[in-house]
């Protein structure tokens, strides 16, 4: 980030700024319920912490009086329960009207969260902290791009700006981002005016919904899309320039790619957001998966059909169980494709394949693999208990390989080897996206013949390390063929639900709060 401007003639020195959020992406045809154990919450000076940039004696550390909140954040899942949701929002709310007032307002949240009974909840929770704070404090909001943006959200906010990297490896500069554009627009001339700091905001929703494993920024057309945000965002007139491209895994009306971009120049913005869109929705058919796709059979065949010297390991994605994208986690069809293949009932130290299966998470089998201990038989059913998928719990039957305690997320961990398969078999949901997360366990991923991972695309070190990898259209709740999920609820038409759906009005809608709304047209 560049240095915050010198706080202007009118200008805020040191605003008051407040900082909270709710973050979790949840899929609604998981089973999955995300309730208080899936959630770590901070607050007040922890809260603070987590985030490196605002640190004393760090530019935008010193540049404001910070007060947080509370942020609550979990791994993605099901939608929250009612209850769990209702009470985090509303210690929200009564710390902002117990310590406020606030020139500004710094939200983290996802986009993509589902709540039990709530259509729309980053809405309904922006929507309520705007009655509290009053109209008067600038809100600022850092996003996933897998998030949703509705027009009711985009109304509470002032400024908002998400992710641009898929994978997301751009997520802290992101937050960063959002601080220095809140703080930049306080200390700004209209800074000690809450009318004038007001920026325009065009806001185009485009009728497409992919899922992530199509709109990775590694490849064309996401790649050219998002690499047209900067000169943007340097625009005259323009502050900031924001590509969504939605949530796939929920059926809510607000499911939806989206533009979103704001400055000073209302033409400006407006053209700019009107450009982007009309882009994303010509691209619409250029999207594919990021890998080479097949059934786990499929994709299973095509690792054990390369030669015994090819480079190690091949990799696949269990991508319609993926918990990083709101899959349960131990839907059991890879682990029993891999179990039931007899290619893997011969040992390998007489020449069989080996495979590694990460992960299911079962608290109940953790327990008595551990009990009986490393080196002991055991016979074990495993997962489908909270998403039985097609499969329900299967039978693994093997020796206890390892039992490691104290992940501070997986809980206890067991490995079970049965045949050349080796089962990762947790007491909590867990992804596993790094080399630590297999040789903490005593195995080495790269040795591997097959390593499957429950995920989408394939984050850094995975994919620096696969050899080869494919993804496997497997069933779950991130199920990524979206058709034969069943939306009901999602706004229509929409490709490619509707493929012959006639052209969309992709004029922005035009807004700065307190003024009326309108659409903006390209001139003639």
């Amino acid at each position: 980030m560049p240095p915050l401007p010198p706080v202007a003639d009118g200008g805020l020195p040191r605003p008051r700024v407040a900082i909270a959020g709710i973050a979790i992406e949840s899929s609604t045809f998981s089973p999955h319920r995300a309730g208080w154990a899936d959630f770590r919450v901070l607050r007040g000076a922890d809260l603070r912490a987590r985030y490196p940039f605002l640190a004393p004696g760090t530019d935008l550390g010193d540049a404001a009086d910070w007060v947080p909140l509370l942020d609550a954040r979990s791994l993605p899942g099901g939608a929250v329960e009612a209850d769990v949701y209702a009470s985090l929002r509303d210690e929200i709310l009564a710390f902002a009207a117990s310590h406020g007032p606030f020139d500004g307002v710094l939200l983290d949240l996802h986009g993509a969260m589902s709540v039990v009974g709530v259509t729309d909840a980053e809405a309904d929770l922006v929507g309520r902290l705007r009655d509290v704070v009053g109209p008067d404090p600038l809100l600022s909001a850092s996003m996933d791009l897998h998030g949703n943006v509705s027009a009711d959200l985009a109304r509470a906010l002032d400024l908002l700006t998400c992710y641009r990297m898929a994978p997301h490896e751009d997520a802290w500069n992101t937050r960063e981002r959002a601080a220095h554009r809140l703080l930049a627009r306080l200390r700004g001339p209209s800074g000690a005016d809450p009318v004038a700091r007001r920026p325009w905001q065009a806001w185009v929703p485009v009728p497409v919904l992919l899922p992530g494993e199509k709109t990775s920024t590694r490849l064309e057309p996401a790649r050219s899309l998002y690499a047209r945000l900067p000169a943007v965002e340097v625009a005259p007139g323009v502050v900031d320039a924001a590509i969504w491209i939605g949530y796939a895994w929920a059926d809510e009306p607000r499911c939806s790619a989206a533009v979103v971009v704001t400055g000073d120049d209302g033409d400006a913005v407006a053209r700019h957001a009107h450009d982007l869109a009309t882009a994303f929705w010509a691209a619409r058919d250029d999207f594919a998966f990021v890998a080479p796709t097949g059934s786990f059979a499929e994709a299973l065949d095509a690792a054990l059909a390369r030669p015994a010297d090819a480079p190690r390991p091949f990799v696949i994605s269990d991508s319609g169980d993926n918990p990083t994208a709101g899959g349960a986690g131990d839907v059991t069809w890879s682990l029993g494709e891999l179990l039931a293949d007899p290619r893997f009932v011969v040992d390998p130290a007489e020449g069989g394949p080996t495979a590694i299966h990460a992960s299911i998470f079962d608290a109940e089998a953790v327990a008595a693999a551990a009990t009986a201990g490393v080196g002991a038989d055991v016979e074990l059913a495993v997962g489908g208990r909270v998403d039985p998928g097609p499969r329900g719990p299967v039978r693994l039957a093997g020796r206890v390989a390892a039992v490691v305690e104290g992940d501070p997320v997986a809980g206890r961990t067991v490995v079970v080897r049965a045949g050349g398969v080796h089962a990762i078999v947790t007491e909590r949901r867990k992804p596993f996206h790094l080399l630590a997360d297999f040789t903490d366990l005593g195995l080495d991923p790269g040795a591997a013949e097959v390593l499957v991972v429950k995920i989408g695309y394939l984050e850094p070190e995975l994919y620096d390390l696969a050899a080869d990898w494919m993804l496997a259209l497997t069933p779950g709740g991130v199920d990524q063929d979206l058709l034969r999920l069943g939306h009901e609820r999602i706004t229509r038409p929409r490709y490619p639900f509707d493929p012959g759906m006639p052209e969309p009005d992709l004029r922005p809608v035009l807004r700065r709060r307190g003024e009326p709304e309108r659409r903006w047209s390209p001139p003639a």
